[in-house]
């Protein structure tokens, strides 16, 4: 880089600083957007597909800007104002716009998704083709200005994930995120704006605008961007779930990984420059080389991380991510350096392959995320990519013109890699879920029942514990008197209403609950909000609940429970209960939030109550009594309303004494035990009046001692995300 184009320095401090905030952009925006539209597959694919997209077209206008004898840097410097100027009020017209389309279809929401990120989106994609237009006018190398780009903007985006991870979210939240993101972007453009006043303007070099950036292979090598970008976002999807099963559903897990995938892209990226001095048939091998390598750790990865669950914390295995990152990363600029002339339109060639790029990442998210893991088990899925990448090994010596004994060796190590991780396959993934699940208490366990789908993981033990994503989410039973899964919190409706007849269930799980509501004397109709189909799967093969799904007084409904709420606007209901998650899951804030609370107020009907799971969070129970008139901790859920409590331990001790499942009684009170545990079970009642005991217990606990004993706690709302990023497992 000569004296004339500013210094090295400078830009790449500019274009790393760029990186913090388009992640974090990133990350808060998702999460807005998933807590509108919902956070089942569906809406999950179509917001992370509009974000991609929007950064492919945003590279193609990037390259085609490149055309113009236009300041770059310049260039560059308005677009992060823009990107500034629209994150500042991004989260309140994400809002806005989605108060007018919730009832929009899967198609059409993503097209909403899509117009509402497309401005930042293009905006950010355009950058990468600005900045290597302007290194390679001085440099004259493609591959080795991608590489370097690539790698100080991708480990800016990588610092933001850690950043994110353990600071931003905590102490901003997503409104402070975005703005602190905000700021960056006009720090950034600042900087270019003055590194452009610094930099006099070139003469246009040896090949002019109007000459042609592509080499021999150009189409061959759109054809190598987008698979590479399919393989690799495709992996990126079965690590989420490695470490999302090992974490149990933690924030921090998607957080995490993308950090550590982003740092191993950034090294990877830096490590190819040194492949990038040369031109021709060696090009083709080093790719080769390091596309034989990328697949056959990325394949591995899974199998060895499930293997280091036994042996130490879950992010051990980090490490492994950024090592199969990294070779994953230094393909793409291997692949501009092999296609793209260093002429002055390098930039919009590097646009074309970029956007390939995008489009490959895309069809990950659409093809691998969306079909095939609702069809095959993650071993099956990353023998299928690592058997692809294999393939593109090999066609990439093809035309690298290799003496014909270089070549069958060549052919026959990528063949043979292929035969080797093929027949590895069973052993290596068998009983994966279950060494993530058990760690260092694996001893060769076996899940009763696994259902894979795109939805995620259920997994049933064979005492009847079933898991939603490698965390406890119930058991199937319905007992009241060998009580093992406190399914008294079930029975206990008309402990709090009069006549619950209509009653919603948010979540199904293992559909012990939903079946002892069913059977409720007073119950006419119960409507059961679940967002996984998979819980469908492996409930009939359960005598006490299969018969759930045959009740007629039941409905159920597969979508996201917040979203279906505001779609059904008319729906009213005596009695909403919700066994929420524990609450430092991704995402639970969704069903916890002062937000949330107001939303389910309008579907309860006078005198109706709302009874959910706070997991023992004070944060949870307090945000609760502030969100309502009336309220009352039971054990560890909350029963809320906007009228009084109609709490009547008489009117309980009838209910309870005739309920029946499937015509079974609850109670035989002619036997000692049985009414020895319905007096206990009473008895919950007395510590109302009572006082409840120190510390967590089966007790109640009134509204007035609840919220002076969590006097100082915040109150959960959907900006601050509650606990989800002050706990990690």
């Amino acid at each position: 880089m000569t004296s004339q184009s500013g210094s090295l320095r400078v830009i790449s401090a500019i274009f790393f600083t760029s990186g913090i905030p388009a992640l974090i952009y990133q990350l808060v925006w998702q999460r807005s957007l998933f807590t509108i539209y919902g956070i089942n597959i569906e809406s999950v694919t179509v917001v992370v597909t509009a974000f991609m997209l929007g950064l492919g077209i945003g590279s193609f206008v990037g390259g085609r800007l490149t055309r113009l004898k236009l300041p770059l840097l310049g260039l560059f410097a308005g677009i992060e104002f823009c990107i500034g100027a629209f994150g500042l009020v991004s989260l309140a017209l994400f809002h806005a716009v989605g108060e007018f389309t919730l009832g929009l279809g899967t198609l059409a929401t993503g097209l909403v998704t899509f117009a509402l990120v497309l401005l930042p989106t293009v905006l950010m994609g355009a950058t990468l083709p600005l900045l290597t237009a302007h290194l390679v006018r001085h440099s004259g190398n493609v591959g080795q200005s991608v590489g370097w780009l690539y790698f100080v903007n991708t480990l800016g985006s990588a610092f933001a994930c850690f950043l994110v991870a353990f600071v931003v979210m905590r102490a901003l939240g997503q409104q402070g995120a975005v703005t602190l993101a905000a700021s960056l972007n006009l720090l950034v453009g600042a900087g270019a704006w003055l590194a452009q006043r610094g930099t006099p303007s070139l003469p246009p070099p040896a090949t002019a605008l109007e000459g042609s950036f592509r080499r021999r292979g150009f189409l061959f090598a759109l054809l190598l961007s987008a698979l590479c970008g399919y393989i690799a976002l495709s992996y990126e999807i079965l690590w989420y779930r490695l470490y999302s099963f090992s974490t149990g559903g933690s924030a921090h897990a998607f957080a995490l990984l993308l950090g550590c995938y982003l740092l191993g892209i950034a090294l990877g990226s830096a490590a190819s420059r040194r492949f990038c001095r040369t031109q021709g048939p060696q090009q083709l091998l080093a790719l080769s080389a390091f596309t034989l390598a990328a697949n056959v750790a990325s394949f591995l990865l899974v199998p060895a991380a499930g293997q280091l669950a036994g042996l130490a914390h879950w992010g051990f295995s980090y490490p492994l991510v950024i090592l199969a990152a990294g070779l994953l990363g230094a393909t793409f600029p291997l692949i501009c350096h092999y296609a793209i002339a260093p002429d002055a339109r390098a930039g919009e060639g590097l646009s074309y392959l970029y956007l390939a790029n995008i489009v490959g990442s895309g069809a990950g998210s659409l093809v691998t995320g969306f079909v095939l893991m609702d069809h095959w088990s993650m071993g099956a899925i990353s023998l299928f990519l690592a058997l692809l990448g294999l393939l593109l090994s090999a066609a990439l010596l093809l035309p690298a013109k290799l003496p014909m004994p270089r070549l069958a060796r060549r052919l026959a190590l990528a063949l043979g890699a292929g035969v080797v991780l093929a027949a590895l396959t069973g052993p290596l993934f068998e009983g994966i879920y279950e060494r993530l699940y058990y760690k260092s208490r694996y001893e060769g366990q076996r899940f009763a029942h696994l259902v894979e789908s795109k939805s995620g993981v259920v997994s049933v033990t064979h005492d009847g514990e079933i898991h939603g994503g490698g965390i406890y989410d119930g058991r199937f039973s319905v007992d009241l008197v060998n009580d093992s899964n406190m399914i008294v919190r079930a029975y206990a409706l008309s402990l709090f209403h009069a006549a619950p007849r209509e009653v919603l269930i948010i979540g199904l799980s293992s559909g012990s609950w939903a079946q002892v509501v069913a059977n409720h004397p007073q119950v006419e109709k119960v409507t059961i909000v679940e967002i996984s189909p998979s819980y469908l799967e492996v409930i009939p093969r359960f005598p006490e609940e299969a018969g759930l799904l045959k009740n007629p007084k039941v409905e159920i409904i597969i979508d996201d429970g917040r979203r279906w709420l505001r779609r059904n606007e008319d729906r009213r209901f005596d009695f909403i209960l919700q066994n929420t998650s524990f609450n430092w899951r991704a995402h639970t804030t969704n069903l916890l939030s002062r937000e949330y609370h107001m939303l389910v107020k309008g579907h309860l009907k006078p005198g109706g109550v709302f009874f959910f799971n706070t997991t023992w969070s004070g944060e949870a129970q307090r945000t609760a009594a502030l969100s309502f008139a009336h309220a009352a901790r039971f054990i560890n859920f909350m029963a809320v309303s906007d009228e009084p409590l109609s709490i009547d331990a008489a009117r309980w001790r009838e209910v309870l004494a005739g309920y029946r499942i499937e015509g079974r009684r609850v109670f035989e009170l002619s036997r000692e035990r049985h009414r020895a545990r319905l007096n206990e079970i009473l008895s919950i009642v007395e510590t109302l009046r009572q006082g409840p005991p120190p510390g967590p217990g089966f007790s109640m606990e009134s509204r007035e001692s609840l919220l002076a004993r969590t006097e100082g706690l915040r109150e959960i709302t959907d900006d601050n995300m509650g606990t989800e990023w002050y706990f990690n497992p």
